[in-house]
């Protein structure tokens, strides 16, 4: 949680909670949904950990590389951004400085004051002054791939071991129920952390994910026993 004077604020949580939620929930939902969409079809319950453990596998290789892949983009180009900056500060500092001051002039300063708050920053760390007013970029809020991969890797791994365990332990005959209900309970419990962490409605981001989620068993479910029926 960022901390400003005696304030608390969510806007730190922002790029870990965003990729932990998503693993943890594709986790759930794919694995939970593969379960009762191959049980559904009619295989074994050993066929269906296998299954189950070759989705958890794929999907978390999936999810870190399409994590890092995309908040490696976004690095570069803050990285990019830094660079052109720098080399802006270099070789025209004039300019940068009338450019600090009229972006505090435009939140409310008066000239004179924009001008030495300008100054003031300029004169400790140029770069960091506007890499932080200009464009945005702030250490809190940096792109951080491999955290984000890793992350969201290990978010997807604890949500997709859950069903996993489920169907190991559940009766042959009621695997997809008792599936069913315990994902839906795994994600009622995540949507409603990740809201509250947020600081949004606890019932419904809840509500919201368990939807989604319940949506994609209910549509495998009818898929494996379209193809279970077909290919008996």
């Amino acid at each position: 949680m960022a901390r400003t004077g005696m304030e608390f604020h969510r806007s730190g949580r922002v790029n870990w909670l965003r990729a932990a939620v998503l693993g943890a929930n594709d986790g759930t939902i794919s694995v939970a949904s593969l379960v009762v969409g191959v049980t559904a079809a009619g295989i074994t319950q050993e066929n269906i950990l296998v299954t189950g453990v070759a989705g958890l596998v794929a999907g978390a290789m999936s999810m870190a590389a399409g994590e890092y892949v995309s908040v490696q983009s976004q690095a570069d180009t803050e990285a990019a951004d830094l660079e052109t900056e720098k080399r802006e500060l270099d070789i025209e500092p004039e300019n940068e400085l009338t450019e600090l001051t009229a972006i505090y002039v435009s939140r409310g300063l008066d000239q004179p004051l924009a001008r030495l708050v300008a100054e003031k920053l300029m004169s400790r760390d140029a770069l960091g002054a506007h890499a932080r007013d200009e464009l945005g970029i702030t250490e809190t809020l940096r792109a951080r791939p491999i955290q984000a991969a890793l992350s969201s890797a290990g978010s997807f791994v604890a949500g997709a071991v859950i069903p996993l365990i489920t169907a190991w332990l559940a009766p042959a005959a009621m695997i997809v129920q008792v599936t069913y209900a315990t994902a839906l309970t795994v994600l009622i419990l995540l949507g409603g952390t990740a809201a509250y962490a947020g600081g949004a409605s606890v019932t419904k981001g809840a509500l919201r994910v368990a939807f989604w989620g319940a949506l994609a068993m209910g549509i495998s479910a009818g898929v494996g026993k379209l193809f279970g029926a077909v290919a008996s």
